[in-house]
């Protein structure tokens, strides 16, 4: 069983939809049984909170459902619960890194790393440009599946 965590700040914008996006790839690889995906964030800012309205409307021109998320934030123990650990940006690869400090297992990543084109998933809450950000998650977990998939 593979299992990853996608890392934003709040968990209700970039890690929210990548989760939803990745879930939405698994299932229709027929992979769900050997695939776990989910999103935390690194602040408490959120918690609780479900996905902020116009991801939840992305998501939702694409099919993709994201009824009963909650925002949760990271917690020390994850690292050794996720196989993948997935930063949007610098800043959250920070406090990851102030989190977990010793990433002896290589697990944590920037999400863009699995593209052609690696960089920062902008956050929409300030840009307010959630189709980029669909394009760069859905490009990022496109990416990172297929990388997964070498490995089943």
């Amino acid at each position: 069983m593979i299992k990853i965590l996608f890392i934003c700040h709040g968990n209700i914008c970039r890690s929210a939809m990548a989760k939803y996006i990745m879930k939405d790839l698994v299932e229709k690889e027929g992979l769900s049984d050997s695939i776990v995906v989910d999103s935390a964030a690194t602040s408490s800012e959120e918690l609780g909170n479900p996905v902020y309205p116009p991801a939840r409307a992305k998501l939702a021109e694409h099919g993709i459902d994201c009824t009963g998320h909650a925002a949760r934030r990271m917690r020390k123990d994850d690292y050794d619960k996720y196989d993948f650990i997935l930063g949007m940006d610098s800043e959250n690869m920070y406090n990851m890194r102030r989190m977990w400090p010793d990433d002896a297992e290589h697990k944590i990543h920037m999400l863009m790393d699995y593209t052609n084109r690696p960089g920062e998933v902008a956050d929409p809450w300030y840009t307010r440009d959630f189709e980029s950000t669909w394009v760069d998650a859905l490009e990022g977990c496109e990416g990172l599946l297929e990388e997964i998939k070498k490995q089943l």
